[in-house]
């Protein structure tokens, strides 16, 4: 996970200002002096490091502060509103022309992920935009870039323009944007040619196609993992292109996040989107105060709920719910929850989201992998239908039975006996107290079902 290490080493930090009802000078500075250290090895530009430091030792060390009833809680303030302001202070959205298609180039260097995050980015304006997108294979020059793209464009149902490798990326750009006005395509998305460096020859390809119609968007594709390079590029980019924003690939594979915390600073231009995983829905937008409070270790509840809402049928949920009071809750409703979780990404990325979880023991551990799943539900498919609905018929002689046609031992159907009657005590007690007189309850569909 992106900024594991900076977020420990910042939380430990943090916690030691925290409870204070007095804080000095002389602890900011010692604060400060750690954060420092958890910036740079988490690969974050040097000059941003100075700024971001020197800006929350100017507010730190404030009269507002020092006289504060919780001045440890106003330093946290800070560093969580400063971190948010690095990051760009609020979410950038996607500049729609108001006289369709709306145009956006992709450009980017070979091997950052630029032909998957075009797939991608269509799939995202289709499903949270309602847009109509056409793909552009506009990659010339590496044969299997067009390839790809319509065999993305085939899996996701989205529609690919391509005239092959012999006809040049200016022709092609131009004969798409025609197309997509006859075909009613209300977004065009350029695939350009990956560079492997920064190439003149290249790049002034990349103005004429940028001169045929101004983009609305030119979104530059980098490499979190590549950490300050990818900082480099981008400022490259901007300087002959003029970008109007970064998506970030492989934030889920960089431990450091250091690129993600520089470039908006360095370039003035912002990250709209993230790639957090290879699936096709894996790209978010960027939210930089929703990721400066799960740096911080404060979760992300707004994601949470985003992602459990676009997973999960309202009326299942509330049937669900109806099941838990009534312990009419079957081992077909357990399956159906655990992979509707599954879909919302791996469970230790979606426990670190919500407040507190942080100091949860074990939290580390807590991951549900395809294998244990995959036990699980050989376990429950080797129940009979009534077996499922009632659980307590299974005795020994129905556990040697449901042991030989799922290939797991005994003591694993024990045990998962076990854990599914003290999850249907625990829901049984949760949903009467949500549902108490006064109490208000935040509803968080299908998942809230699973970890109450």
């Amino acid at each position: 996970m992106a900024f594991e290490g900076l977020s420990e080493r910042l939380q430990e930090t943090i916690q030691k200002i925290k409870g204070k009802g007095k804080v000095t000078e002389q602890d900011v500075k010692a604060m400060m002096r750690e954060v420092r250290f958890a910036l740079i090895e988490a690969d974050v530009n040097l000059q941003v490091v100075k700024q971001f430091v020197k800006n929350v030792s100017e507010r730190a060390v404030g009269s507002d502060v020092m006289k504060s009833l919780t001045p440890g809680q106003q330093v946290i303030k800070i560093v969580q509103d400063e971190l948010t302001t690095l990051m760009g202070g609020e979410q950038s959205p996607i500049k729609f022309n108001t006289k369709p298609p709306t145009v956006i180039m992709m450009v980017g260097l070979q091997g950052a992920g630029k032909t998957t995050t075009t797939g991608k980015l269509a799939n995202v304006l289709r499903k949270k935009y309602n847009r109509k997108p056409l793909l552009v294979a506009a990659d010339v020059y590496r044969p299997a870039a067009v390839q790809q793209l319509e065999t993305l464009g085939k899996q996701l149902s989205i529609p690919v323009f391509s005239m092959g490798t012999e006809v040049s990326p200016v022709e092609i750009a131009e004969k798409a944007i025609e197309q997509a006005k006859e075909d009613h395509n209300d977004v065009v998305i350029i695939d350009t040619a990956g560079r492997l460096h920064i190439d003149e020859t290249l790049m002034q390809e990349l103005k004429d196609i940028r001169a045929l119609k101004e983009p609305d968007e030119i979104f530059l594709v980098v490499d979190a993992m590549t950490g300050q390079d990818a900082v480099n590029v981008a400022n490259s980019f901007n300087d002959a292109l003029g970008i109007t924003g970064v998506i970030l690939t492989k934030l889920d594979g960089d431990t450091r996040g250091g690129a993600a915390l520089s470039i908006r600073s360095v370039t003035q231009k912002p990250i709209k989107f993230v790639g957090m995983g290879e699936k096709m829905d894996a790209l978010e937008p960027f939210h930089p105060e929703r990721m400066a409070s799960r740096i911080l270790g404060m979760g992300d509840m707004l994601s949470l709920i985003e992602k459990a809402q676009a997973q999960v049928d309202e009326d299942k949920a509330k049937e669900l719910e109806e099941k838990f009071k009534t312990q009419s809750f079957t081992f077909d409703d357990f399956i159906e929850q655990l992979q509707q979780v599954k879909k919302m990404g791996p469970l230790d990325e979606i426990l670190k989201m919500i407040p507190g979880a942080n100091k949860i023991k074990g939290l580390e551990n807590a991951k549900v992998d395809d294998k244990q799943m995959a036990h699980l539900e050989a376990i429950i498919y080797s129940m009979t239908p009534a077996e499922k609905t009632n659980p307590d018929i299974i005795n020994s002689s129905r556990k040697k039975r449901i042991s030989r046609g799922s290939g797991r031992p005994i003591q694993e159907i024990n045990r998962l006996l076990k854990q599914f009657e003290e999850m249907k005590k625990m829901m049984k007690q949760m949903t009467g107290m949500a549902s108490g007189k006064g109490k208000k309850k935040m509803k968080l569909p299908g998942f809230d079902s699973l970890f109450k």
